[in-house]
């Protein structure tokens, strides 16, 4: 779990970093901007871009605090993995 106050630090950076959110069920949401994200006391509201229809619906999704697993900067190096 991530804690809120993290959350709210990567959301009003300055400068604004893009960053992804990571879920416990695997699933991956990028924030490419602020207004993306509206953040609440246990939860936060992501926009996510309709996939494959550019005119599409848009699409919000609650995520748990509880459930996010980490937040990483978009812009952020891989690090190797073991073995190489």
């Amino acid at each position: 779990m991530v804690p809120g106050k993290v959350i709210v630090e990567h959301v009003f950076a300055e400068p604004f970093q893009p960053f992804e959110i990571h879920m416990a069920s695997g699933r991956t949401f990028r924030v490419g901007h602020p207004e993306m994200v509206s953040v609440g006391k246990s939860t936060m509201i992501v926009y996510t871009p309709p996939a494959d229809q550019p005119h599409g619906p848009e699409r919000w999704e609650r995520l748990s605090y509880m459930l996010i697993e980490s937040i990483s900067p978009l812009n952020a190096p891989v690090p190797p993995t073991h073995g190489q």
